[in-house]
């Protein structure tokens, strides 16, 4: 029912915005790595862009949220909130780097979520191909994004580089996960609003 899934939704929304994602339990990819002392200028670089990182995990949470909720396919639904517990332990990971890089998540969280998990269902209504073909876009977006980010990343932080090389494996593996199942091609004015909306969502992030 509807309604089970609306609660289910709150709940994830909830869990996501106050920083208590369970995740899967795996282990922190930059765990037992050293964190030299970077300066205060590469500290606040490294702590705005993993902010970023984390509004994108805190948008997929609620894309992947919407998607299982619109879907009435029983074995769709179940691969994609395995790829959102995934997410769940990108956004964990996320969260500790924020912490030791004295930076703070993004403000605008409740706006990347309700935005994110409005578009989720939205396509997930419109069938099985349009939900696995926004999987697709957003997936190929945020690699692309995690590229960018590697590139900018202060030379010494292996850690939040550590972190990100993790998650660019697993957004990859997503979008080949849903291009084997069936994702329809996203149409072309749908994918440049997605990227429109992707850029808002990174200077956002990035100072707020």
């Amino acid at each position: 029912m509807f309604s089970d899934f609306l609660i289910s939704s709150v709940d994830n929304a909830l869990r996501t915005l106050t920083g208590n994602s369970r995740g899967s339990g795996r282990p922190n990819p930059a765990g037992g790595q050293d964190d030299p002392l970077l300066r205060p200028w590469d500290r606040q670089q490294a702590g705005r862009m993993m902010r970023v990182n984390h509004a994108g995990e805190v948008m997929a949470q609620a894309l992947y949220t919407g998607q299982a909720a619109g879907t009435e396919d029983p074995d769709l639904r179940a691969v994609l909130l395995r790829a959102r517990q995934e997410e769940e332990d990108h956004l964990r990971w996320c969260e500790d780097r924020l912490r030791e890089l004295g930076s703070h998540p993004s403000l605008l969280g409740p706006i990347w979520y309700a935005s994110a998990w409005a578009m989720g269902y939205a396509a997930a209504r419109r069938g099985r191909g349009s939900n696995l073909g926004l999987v697709v876009a957003i997936e190929n977006l945020v690699e692309e994004h995690l590229k960018e980010h590697l590139g900018g990343l202060p030379a010494e932080d292996g850690r939040s580089r550590s972190i990100l090389e993790q998650m660019q494996a697993d957004e990859s593996g997503h979008a080949s996960t849903a291009e084997r199942l069936g994702a329809a091609p996203m149409p072309a004015p749908l994918r440049a609003a997605l990227r429109g909306f992707s850029r808002i969502m990174t200077q956002g992030a990035l100072w707020i």
